[in-house]
C-alpha cells in the first residue's frame, strides 16, 4: 500500500479523527490516529503487521515487546508472524515496567513495536526497560510516525507511514483549536 491508500484505510475505518485532541505526549493536535479502529479489522491488522514483520524477518528476533495499550494488538500479530514470543510493558504508578510474569533473558534480540509515535516517549521508556533487563534492541517497528521521521529511536527503525502531523505545546495552542471541545482518546492520563 502506498501512503494515500493507507490514509484512505484510516479514514474508511474511522481511525483518522479530526477535532481537538490531547495526545499521549501532552501535545495538542487537530488530528488523531486511533489505530485500534483500523487494527480491529483482521485484514488490515495482518497487512500492517506483515509489513513490519517483513522488514525484520532477516533480523534474528527472539521476542517482540510493545507499550500497553496501543501497541499490544499490533505487536502480538507481528510476533505471531515472526513466530516469536510477545510481551508488553505497562505503567504502574506512572512508570513503564515489565510485569505479569513476563521476562527478558539477557542478550535476547528484541523488536519494539508501537502503533503511533509523536515524540516516541513511550517507546523510549520500553527500550529503557529492555536494556535494564539485559535485552538487545534489534529494531523498532511503528505503524504511524506522526513526527514524519524526525523522532529517531533506533538505527534500525521502520515506520509504515510517516506524516507531518501538526501538534502544539499546551501553551502554544491556537485560538482556532481552543474553541473546539478537547478530547483525550489516548491510553495514558495526562496530568
Amino acid at each position: 500500500m502506498n501512503k494515500k491508500e493507507i490514509i484512505n484505510v484510516f479514514k474508511e475505518t474511522g481511525a483518522l479523527l479530526d477535532g481537538h485532541f490531547i495526545l499521549t505526549s501532552g501535545r495538542h493536535s487537530p488530528s488523531y490516529f486511533q489505530c485500534a479502529r483500523v487494527l480491529q479489522h483482521p485484514r488490515y491488522l495482518t497487512s500492517f503487521a506483515s509489513m513490519i514483520a517483513g522488514r525484520f524477518e532477516k533480523s534474528k528476533i527472539d521476542l517482540v515487546i510493545s507499550p500497553a495499550i496501543g501497541g499490544v494488538v499490533l505487536g502480538t500479530e507481528v510476533g505471531r508472524l515472526l513466530n516469536v514470543k510477545t510481551i508488553f510493558a505497562e505503567r504502574k504508578d506512572g512508570e513503564m515496567c515489565i510485569r505479569r510474569g513476563f521476562n527478558i533473558d539477557k542478550s535476547q534480540n528484541i523488536l519494539v513495536v508501537e502503533d503511533v509515535i509523536t515524540t516516541g516517549g513511550s517507546v523510549k521508556e520500553v527500550m529503557d526497560q529492555v536494556l535494564k533487563h539485559g535485552g538487545n534492541i534489534t529494531g523498532v517497528g511503528v505503524l504511524v510516525d506522526r513526527s514524519n521521521g524526525i523522532v529517531n529511536l533506533h538505527q534500525n527503525q521502520f515506520s509504515i507511514i510517516a506524516l507531518e502531523a501538526i501538534s502544539y505545546a499546551p501553551d502554544e495552542v491556537p485560538d482556532s483549536l481552543t474553541s473546539i471541545l478537547v478530547q483525550k482518546p489516548g491510553s495514558r492520563d495526562i496530568v
